[in-house]
């Protein structure tokens, strides 16, 4: 795929050794623990010294660094990220290591409550041929969304769920990626700063208890799968049993698929 791969000696751009060191120093004053790691990302993407001097304190006053450099990097590849929109964790390139091991090699790929659209950009990234559809509720994450997805050669929606992708698509998704909100509204204030007030609370809440778009997906997915189509999302360990029941109540069946590394656990949804 087109999208750009990682390239951690690209800093020919960089200001001089001095002025990493003030960088590394404003940074470690704010706070950020990987002050060394940051610098360099935040002055590999810095165009001339005053745009340096701008995201380094961003930065410093607590926006996301992947807000500050305008990407993030998600399973080996550049996701560009615009402000407010949800940053990809790293706990969730599991679910795209766990679709990429399910998908065939040629598949219809829709990535739900997309984002920036870095799950259906990676996994398509890893497969041979992709159909790739993508939509998010929050326009500011589809706007994002259009530029990866578009670079992966795919479209992205703007509207709830399932509404806005093209009813030809019924019955024919091969992978079903869902990363939906599941923190319980009154979690929210539990979360980093740079979560709570920096990310699209859309893309946070998932109500009561952190379930209800969760049952919204699965109450759909069915209508939308291939016979031999996988949704997979992503919930925390607690949530996870009452997941499974939330995909059995729709007449699915759900696996649950555990990454110790990552910290990820993944539900696997079919029709049988």
């Amino acid at each position: 795929m087109s999208l750009p791969s990682l390239d951690r000696s690209a800093s020919a751009s960089a200001p001089a050794p001095a002025s990493a060191a003030v960088v590394v120093a404003r940074l470690r004053a704010a706070g950020c623990v990987f002050a060394e790691d940051e610098a360099e990302m935040i002055m590999s993407a810095a165009r001339d010294a005053a745009e340096l001097a701008e995201m380094v304190e961003r930065r410093a006053v607590g926006l996301p660094l992947e807000h500050v450099v305008g990407y993030a990097e998600f399973c080996g590849l550049r996701i560009e990220v615009d402000t407010e929109v949800f940053v990809p964790r790293r706990r969730t390139e599991a679910l795209v290591q766990r679709a990429a091991a399910l998908a065939p090699s040629r598949a219809v790929v829709v990535d739900l409550c997309c984002g920036s659209g870095a799950l259906g950009v990676a996994l398509a990234d890893r497969l041979d041929e992709v159909e790739l559809y993508a939509s998010d509720v929050d326009p500011a994450a589809v706007r994002c969304a259009r530029r990866n997805v578009a670079a992966a050669g795919g479209t992205a929606y703007e509207g709830d769920l399932f509404d806005p992708l093209p009813a030809a698509l019924k019955g024919r998704v091969d992978v079903l990626l869902s990363n939906v909100p599941y923190v319980p509204t009154v979690e929210i204030e539990l979360l980093p700063a740079e979560a709570r007030e920096h990310e699209a609370r859309v893309a946070l809440d998932g109500g009561a208890d952190g379930l209800e778009v969760l049952r919204r997906v699965v109450a759909g997915a069915a209508e939308w799968l291939a016979p031999q189509g996988v949704l997979l999302f992503e919930t925390s360990e607690r949530q996870s049993d009452e997941a499974v029941a939330a995909v059995a109540a729709a007449g699915l069946r759900a696996r649950v698929t555990t990454d110790e590394e990552l910290d990820a656990t993944v539900i696997v949804a079919s029709l049988s």
